[in-house]
């Protein structure tokens, strides 16, 4: 009853282009170079934070603190980059390392402390929005620097730079979890922590290094987001968290762990931005909008938790009836 890869790829995709199909035929903006452009730059930040939230919710855990943490980080990259004069040479490298320790502190309290990640991340949330707020009296800081837009807006062979980023990042996500001691025990702790653990993995340190990843991801989410908009401030990565986890649960992510694949997820996030971008383009409300996006999540759960007891049903059904079938041909 498993699915192979190209039809878990397949579903969302086909899903992906239904909606681009209702979206041109409602707005035929929407086909315009400059508009795929847009949804290309949209696409960035969401896409490498959605790296980190996949793969710890491949091991079975979830993450709710990027958005803060991404506001934290913006305004500690404001603080080095106007305030304190650091190159960005220096500051870069520097908020990115930032992210990786403070989500491999989650990662410490989830896997040794044994706190679930749900809580864990939970007071991420708000500790990290707490700390944004007293960083710079807590008011955005703008007009980082000239050079930081190149970071974002920059081009290499007419192609945009987020664009050479986000290829890089989900080529080296790809090949780490398909094709890596790493990515082989990630999926082993999300199908089964105690099967792992008699295997020999070591499931904790597992653990603490995907919540390390989903940190250093959401560094990156945070400098592309602050090149973007050329400032900080304790207001950015509102919600991107569920964005995030929706988008790996839209590509075909188990909640449960162990199943997915960083590639669905990338096609997840195409039809959240796309999804926005429609409503953007006919001029829907932002409360509409919000309320849009809470539904996709819903759906995408709803479905996560269907498949998960449509597929055991099946199994038992079918797999009963090939035991039984077996006992008869050889009576």
């Amino acid at each position: 009853m498993k699915r192979s890869p190209f039809a878990q790829f397949m579903g969302p995709l086909v899903a992906l282009l239904l909606i681009c199909t209702v979206v041109a035929v409602t707005t035929p903006s929407f086909l315009a170079a400059d508009n795929f452009r847009n949804i290309a730059l949209q696409v960035a930040v969401l896409s490498v934070v959605a790296i980190g939230s996949s793969i710890v919710i491949l091991t079975g855990g979830i993450d709710l603190s990027p958005g803060s943490m991404i506001a934290y980080l913006t305004m500690i990259l404001a603080v080095m980059v106007k305030l304190n004069d650091t190159s960005l040479w220096v500051a870069i490298p520097a908020v990115i390392a930032l992210g990786g320790l403070l989500g491999l502190v989650n990662g410490v309290l989830v896997a040794y402390v044994r706190i679930p990640a749900f809580i864990v991340t939970l007071a991420g949330l708000s500790a990290f929005k707490g700390i944004a707020l007293t960083v710079g009296g807590g008011t955005p800081v703008f007009s980082l620097s000239p050079d930081l837009g190149q970071v974002f807006y920059g081009e290499l062979l007419g192609i945009p730079l987020p664009f050479y980023y986000v290829l890089g990042l989900y080529g080296l996500a790809t090949v780490a979890l398909n094709h890596s001691k790493f990515g082989r025990e990630i999926y082993a702790v999300g199908g089964n922590e105690s099967a792992a653990r008699l295997s020999g993995i070591h499931v904790s340190r597992v653990r603490a290094v995907a919540f390390l990843i989903a940190g250093a991801c959401a560094g990156i989410g945070a400098v592309l987001l602050a090149a973007r908009l050329n400032s900080g401030s304790p207001n950015y990565g509102t919600l991107i968290e569920l964005q995030a986890i929706a988008a790996a649960v839209v590509g075909g992510a188990s909640l449960a762990g162990g199943r997915g694949h960083v590639l669905n997820t990338l096609v997840g996030v195409l039809i959240i931005v796309v999804v926005q971008n429609g409503l953007n383009l006919n001029a829907v409300s932002t409360s509409v909008q919000s309320i849009t996006i809470g539904l996709i999540i819903l759906l995408a759960v709803g479905v996560d938790i269907w498949r998960e007891r449509i597929t055991a049903v099946l199994v038992e059904r079918f797999g009963k009836r090939q035991s039984i079938t077996r006992q008869e041909l050889t009576q």
